[in-house]
C-alpha cells in the first residue's frame, strides 16, 4: 500500500534584492499543509538562519523521535505493556564537508519511559527494538538511529 503526502514550502526571506548576495537574504520560510498550523522554518543559526524558527535538521530529528514514539506505543499495546509516560531527549550529529555538503552521521534517541507496573519493565525495554524495525522514518534514512532507553514504573 502506498501513502502520499503533500505540503508547500514558501520562501519568505527576500529582503529586497533576492539572492544577489549570500548574506543579503533571510533563510526564513513557511511550511503549510492541509490541516496543521503553519510551521515557521529557517536554516540552522550556523548557516545564517533564525534561531527562533525550526530548521530542517531539527525537523529530521523530530521526525525520527516522533516516529519511534508512535511505533513504540503501538508495539507496547500489542505486548500488553501499559505506558503512562514517555519523554525523548533526542540528539543528532551532522558533519559538514569542505564542499558545502553535509550529512547526518547518527541519531541517538533517549526515551525515558514510565510503565504501569514493574512486571512490564523487561517487555517495555524490548519493545524499543521492534519499534525501531517498524519506524517508517528510521527505515528511510542512511545513517544509524540508536536507542538508549530507560524504563521505570
Amino acid at each position: 500500500m502506498e501513502h502520499r503526502y503533500a505540503l508547500i514550502v514558501t520562501w519568505t526571506g527576500n529582503t529586497g534584492d533576492g539572492t544577489a548576495d549570500y548574506r543579503g537574504y533571510d533563510r526564513t520560510h513557511t511550511v503549510t499543509a492541509e490541516g496543521p498550523p503553519e510551521l515557521l522554518g529557517s536554516a540552522d543559526r550556523t548557516f545564517h538562519g533564525d534561531r527562533d524558527r525550526w530548521n530542517p535538521e531539527q525537523l529530521l530529528l523530530a521526525s525520527l523521535s516522533q516516529c519511534h514514539l508512535l511505533s513504540y506505543l503501538h508495539v507496547c499495546v500489542e505486548a500488553g505493556v501499559v505506558v503512562t509516560g514517555y519523554v525523548d531527549r533526542a540528539t543528532g550529529s551532522m558533519r559538514s564537508e569542505a564542499d558545502g555538503s553535509g550529512r547526518f552521521t547518527e541519531v541517538v534517541l533517549h526515551p525515558e519511559v514510565t510503565v504501569a507496573d514493574d512486571s512490564m519493565l523487561e517487555a517495555a525495554l524490548a519493545a524499543h527494538r521492534r519499534a525501531n524495525q517498524l519506524c517508517f522514518i528510521a527505515n528511510s534514512v542512511s545513517f544509524p538511529v540508536r536507542h538508549e532507553p530507560t524504563v521505570t514504573s
